[in-house]
């Protein structure tokens, strides 16, 4: 399981075990962060799932497709090379050390 840091909306930072093969949201969710809203369930159609990916690590994932990239573009709080939708980001072995921030919705 790679260990990842999840900062919060109050920037408190917590390391969990995520879950391969599930999305960095649903680790999120089932690790109780209650600021990630997620709201379309990983159907990236919503934006309550934006998160701020290192830069470090923005790079070693894979791109967004078109359809993220238009919906995280659109919201106020975008960060070129850094906002993605956790739904849209698996988790996968090679992930330990991967550091994200939960965006702020409104």
């Amino acid at each position: 399981m790679p260990k990842i840091a999840i900062t919060n909306l109050a920037g408190d930072t917590r390391t969990i075990d995520a879950e391969t093969g599930l999305s960095l949201m649903e680790n999120i969710r089932n690790n109780d962060f209650d600021d990630l809203q997620a709201l379309c369930g990983g159907c990236c159609s919503c934006c309550t799932c934006h998160v701020y990916v290192d830069t470090d690590w923005y790079g070693k994932l894979p791109t967004p497709q078109d359809d993220e990239s238009d919906l995280v573009e659109d919201s106020e709080h975008f960060r070129d090379g850094e906002s993605r939708l956790s739904c849209q980001i698996e988790v996968t072995d090679g992930m330990t050390g991967l550091h994200v921030t939960i965006a702020p919705e409104v």
